[in-house]
Parts: structure tokens; C-alpha cells; sequence
């Protein structure tokens, strides 16, 4: 099982190296320090819908409707900046207040009512779009100087970009260590994990380069902090907690997973109150990073993040799937999204290349199953 899990994410950065290199044979500045900076913030976004996707994707349920909330959540955001004449805490609470209340509203229909998720996410997508344009009159809503309008495109100081290298390193180092002992523990004093220490030292080494890189720009910028920051506590989520493991076991056989006395209806509820929590998240660092909300605010970023959640190693039938993957999707997907603007290719025909790239994914995954077993 391991194998399998290796074969497919050793091809996916491979796919990441050759999209990045050959985008720098067609056009050098894609690899520079200002692109690399947008390319990370604007993969942020992406992200922290793919990271709570995950769970909805392993509970064996679908949400279609997260590019839409996050636009609503980023206009409530606005509104009560600007409209409401509020400052930043109140503007991300009232966002994060909306995504918790559309989040739960759909839990509770799916897992109680017992109506599809995708059915139920579907009128999610249009109900939610349609109260944006209703609320908004389909009129922009630029943001007042502040915080708020900082969030999506600060950067740390360098200094503390550098300790927040330093943490995460330190993190990697503590979870090597630390699996290491287990792994001593249960098969004797001599042996050494040596695939997983490398791939803890080419972490940590890469981890420093990329503050390496963003140092050199303005900084490591605020919504990878975000993501980086909530990826690292919904992994622990997944691993250490009862929570989690109820979700994969929900996902991989729901009615073994009711008759071992875990609480399906409760647990899927719960994910979708995450994931309303993680598109509020979304909504306010895209607002942000635009500086004003519009109706067409998180328009079909629903797609991008289950495509990058596909890309990463999530299976659809549920049961498997992890973070680290969906954030190494949603880095190809938004490589190829910048990559692809840099060379001003029309928009439809990038439709058309992510929507290849996608297919091709999957194929590569469910060969890959085929040929071990």
C-alpha cells in the first residue's frame, strides 16, 4: 500500500517539475521571485478549499458549492467593512459566522434529511451566487484602507519569515524524530526508516528555499501562512484524532463504520460545518488580495479545488485521500492557471488544458492501481 501511495505522488511532482520547467524555457520569469510570490498566493486560495474538500471528498460526499460561499462570504466580509462601516474583526467574524451557518444548514440536510450532497451542494452553488448578486445589486464593493484589506497581500517581515522557517523545520524534524522512535519500537533498535527521513530532510530543505525565494521578493505572504497553518492542524486532524479517522472510516464503508457505533450523521455534519468554516476562510483572502468583492467573486474555484483533491490522490468512491496531496493539486493546478497567463492564452483554451490535465491524472492513478494489484 505504501508503493502505491509513493508511485503516485513521485509522478505527480514529477508532472510539477516538468510544468515548471517548461514554463521557464517558454517564458524565464515564471521561475523569478515576484512570480513565484503571486503563483504561492494566488495557489493559497485554492488551497484552503482543497485542504477541507478532502474531508468531504473522504466522508463519500461532494460540495459543490464552495467557490460560491466563498464569494458570499467575502461580499458579507465587504459589506460589513464598508456598508456597515465595521473594522477588520468584525468583518472576518461576520464572514466566518456566514460560512459556519451555510456549512451546518447543508450538514444537517445531507446527513440528516438524507438527500444527496451533490444535489444538495447544487442548489447551495445557485442559492448562494444568487444571494450575493441580490445583496450586492451585482455592484462591486471596493474595501476601506486596513487590516482587512492587508490580509490577502501582506507579507511577514523577513525576519519573522525566517522564523517561520524555523518552526516549520522544527516541526518536520520533531515528526521524523518521533516516527522514527515508533518505527524502532516495533521492529527492533537497529532498523532505520530511511525513505521517510529523506523525505523529512528534502521537506525542511525545501521549506528553506522557499523562504529563501519569497525573502528575496517582499516576503512569505500572508495567505500562505493561513494555508500552511490551518493544512498543519486539519493533517493532525486527519492523524491524531478520533474525528478523523471516523471520517476515513465513514468514507471507506458507512454502514460498518454506523454498526462499529460511530455516528455518521454527526461526523458529516461535522465535516460540512469544516468545510463552511474553510470557505469563509477562502472568501475573506480572495476579497482581500482583489481589494473588493464582486458578483463573480470565487466563480467556479468549486471545480479547482476538487480537481486539485483528484490531482493529489483523492479517491471520489471516498475512503482515501490526504492533505499533502490536495495541496500538491492545487500547486499544479494554479502552476498551470499562472504559467498558462503568462503566455496569454485565451481562457477557454486553458479550460481546455486543465481539463486534460485532470483526465490524464486520473488515469495515471487508476493505472497505477491496476498494475499493483
Amino acid at each position: 500500500m505504501k508503493l502505491k501511495v509513493d508511485v503516485r505522488t513521485y509522478t505527480m511532482v514529477a508532472a510539477l517539475i516538468t510544468i515548471w520547467v517548461m514554463f521557464y524555457l517558454l517564458e524565464p520569469t515564471f521561475l523569478r521571485a515576484r512570480n513565484l510570490s503571486n503563483l504561492a498566493r494566488q495557489m493559497s486560495e485554492t488551497g484552503i478549499l482543497a485542504i477541507g474538500m478532502v474531508y468531504v471528498i473522504v466522508s463519500g460526499n461532494i460540495d459543490l458549492s464552495v467557490g460560491s460561499l466563498a464569494g458570499l462570504t467575502g461580499g458579507i466580509a465587504a459589506m460589513v467593512n464598508v456598508w456597515a462601516n465595521q473594522g477588520s474583526s468584525a468583518s472576518v467574524g461576520g464572514a466566518v459566522i456566514a460560512g459556519l451557518v451555510a456549512g451546518t444548514l447543508q450538514g444537517v440536510i445531507v446527513a440528516y434529511r438524507r438527500i444527496p450532497a451533490f444535489i444538495v451542494t447544487l442548489g447551495g452553488l445557485m442559492a448562494f451566487r444568487g444571494t450575493l448578486w441580490a445583496a450586492t445589486k451585482a455592484k462591486s464593493i471596493p474595501l476601506r484602507p486596513g487590516f482587512f484589506k492587508d490580509i490577502g497581500k501582506g507579507y511577514l517581515p523577513q525576519v519573522w519569515g525566517w522564523v517561520f522557517a524555523g518552526a516549520v523545520v522544527s516541526c518536520i524534524v520533531f515528526s521524523a524524530v518521533k516516527r522514527a522512535r515508533q518505527f524502532r519500537k516495533f521492529r527492533g533498535e537497529a532498523f532505520i526508516e530511511k525513505p521517510g527521513l529523506a523525505r523529512s530532510a528534502i521537506l525542511a530543505a525545501l521549506t528553506v528555499l522557499f523562504v529563501f525565494v519569497m525573502s528575496s521578493y517582499e516576503g512569505v505572504s500572508y495567505p500562505v501562512l493561513i494555508l500552511v497553518a490551518l493544512s498543519a492542524l486539519l493533517h493532525v486532524l486527519s492523524r491524531r484524532t478520533r474525528f478523523g479517522r471516523h471520517v476515513y472510516a465513514i468514507g471507506g464503508n458507512p454502514e460498518a463504520a454506523r454498526l462499529s457505533g460511530i455516528n455518521v450523521r454527526k461526523n458529516i455534519l461535522a465535516v460540512f460545518m469544516l468545510m463552511g468554516f474553510l470557505s469563509a476562510v477562502a472568501g475573506v483572502v480572495m476579497t482581500s488580495r482583489l481589494a473588493c468583492s464582486s458578483s463573480t467573486t470565487g466563480q467556479l474555484m468549486e471545480l479547482n479545488a476538487i480537481a486539485a483533491c483528484v490531482i493529489g490522490g483523492c479517491s471520489l468512491m471516498g475512503g482515501r485521500g490526504k492533505i499533502s496531496g490536495a495541496i500538491l493539486g492545487a500547486l499544479i493546478m494554479s502552476s498551470l492557471d499562472n504559467g498558462l497567463s503568462l503566455q496569454n492564452v485565451d481562457i477557454a483554451y486553458q479550460y481546455i488544458i486543465k481539463g486534460f490535465a485532470l483526465v490524464i491524472a486520473v488515469s495515471i492513478d487508476v493505472a497505477s492501481k491496476r498494475r499493483n494489484g
